[in-house]
């Protein structure tokens, strides 16, 4: 079926009654709808009145009820336009068809990017390429959580999810994982899997699994530009395009949002009951503090990482490294004990930080607002009693009210330390706090 080309569906007065039947018109037009722009042809073929078809009226009113009723007990629930989808499941969709291929995928990528929107996707059009299929939350609830089965450690419930469903060709999806014995259970021992059988891991952490022998790894990028606008587009007009008059508002947030679904629905939705005359002060609020929705998912990430010292690295170089060196950081970061090179090599492996061109750091700027919104936070009102200071007004404003202490940043001690490796942005700083004791 996956090589076909043209389809003829014959519909016989019987044809609804049959579930497979069902199915296999499902798997056929998930096919056309994924084949797009090179369409498959699908052709019906009438051995009764088409317009008991088209009005699912007699026998098929009730079976197609039926059957549609039944899907929605299997299929999970996926958001509104899904621009792009179907080039990023496409690699996944050929993994999951090869049944020689590795049993595990691992499903990567930033927060907010749409991996369980992808994993989801794929679990719906895979339905019916296995004999039963399961989603982490199904999995624990039809084999652990059962009345009748008893399990007294981690151990015993690993051997009981193998007994119930290793003797039979499955599909299980494990959505956000963050650790790896949260895995180990299923997939240390993963020749137990019935053959053809496969699960989905998605993570925001590449290095979950590095044995290339068992698993295949699909990073999820960001939207285009272009698919950006249309998803923002669709979540504020209802269409493709922004309305006359919309176009640079528009541009404005997708330039902002840099490809990150999660952000262009939120924004979208946000801004679509919003009159054109507001917008512009709606998007400088929005730019100023990270919208809640976003900000909840994106901290996932943060609240994942493994210690203090990893937490305080990330909120250090979201406030004032971006775009250094990445050598000189360690330099700096290392004499106040953070193990600096370790610690942002785990930053790049859990999306949180990029090594760019010249060795230097960069962070997806709604990353980099999530961190000084978490420092905001401390003390919303007055700057002053913030951990860190990386805006210049709020630093010059607390200067003016505290004269005796100069407040970089807490937790970058001691002072005399710091002062001698001093970056470009601290320099700057300097000079506008001379000109005001001046």
């Amino acid at each position: 079926m996956q090589e076909s080309k043209l389809f003829l569906v014959v519909f016989s007065k019987d044809f609804a009654s049959s579930t497979w039947c069902l199915d296999q018109l499902v798997k056929i037009m998930d096919l056309r709808r994924r084949s797009f722009p090179h369409h498959i042809v699908v052709m019906p073929v009438f051995y009764v009145d088409p317009m008991l078809v088209s009005d699912q009226a007699d026998s098929y009113a009730a079976a197609f009820a039926s059957h549609e009723e039944n899907s929605k007990e299997k299929a999970e629930n996926t958001p509104s336009h899904l621009i792009g989808i179907e080039s990023r499941i496409a690699d996944i969709d050929l993994w999951l068809q090869d049944s020689s291929s590795v049993p595990i995928g691992i499903i990567y990528g930033i927060g907010g990017v749409g991996k369980t929107t992808i994993a989801k996707e794929v679990f719906n059009l895979s339905l019916d390429r296995f004999e039963a299929s399961f989603l982490q939350k199904q999995l624990l609830n039809t084999v652990l959580y059962d009345k009748n089965v008893k399990v007294n450690n981690e151990a015993d419930g690993s051997n009981k999810i193998k007994d119930a469903i290793g003797c039979r060709r499955v599909l299980i999806v494990l959505d956000d994982v963050g650790h790896l014995e949260q895995v180990n259970m299923i997939v240390a021992t993963w020749d137990w899997l019935y053959k053809g059988s496969k699960i989905i891991i998605t993570t925001r952490h590449k290095r979950l699994l590095k044995d290339d022998k068992i698993c295949r790894k699909f990073r999820i990028e960001e939207l285009g530009d272009d698919e950006s606008l249309q998803l923002f587009s669709q979540h504020v007009f209802g269409k493709a395009n922004p309305n006359d008059g919309f176009m640079e508002h528009s541009l404005r947030a997708v330039k902002y949002c840099c490809g990150i679904p999660l952000a262009l629905r939120e924004w979208g939705t946000f801004l679509s009951d919003i009159d054109i005359s507001e917008w512009n002060n709606a998007l400088d609020k929005l730019e100023a503090i990270l919208h809640n929705g976003i900000f909840k998912v994106l901290r996932v990430s943060y609240d994942s990482l493994k210690d203090d010292l990893a937490r305080r690295l990330f909120l250090h170089i979201a406030c004032f490294f971006i775009g250094m060196e990445s050598d000189y950081v360690t330099k700096i970061l290392d004499g106040c004990e953070l193990f600096a090179k370790a610690g942002i090599q785990d930053l790049v492996d859990r999306f949180l930080l990029t090594i760019g061109e010249n060795n230097r750091l960069i962070m997806h700027p709604l990353l980099r607002d999530m961190a000084r919104e978490i420092v905001r936070q401390e003390s919303p009102d007055d700057p002053g009693r913030r951990s860190r200071l990386w805006s210049h007004d709020d630093s010059i404003s607390v200067l003016r009210e505290n004269t005796v202490c100069v407040y970089f940043c807490a937790s970058l001690a001691p002072f005399s330390f710091f002062i001698s490796h001093l970056s470009l942005m601290f320099y700057e700083l300097v000079g506008e706090v001379l000109k005001y004791l001046t």
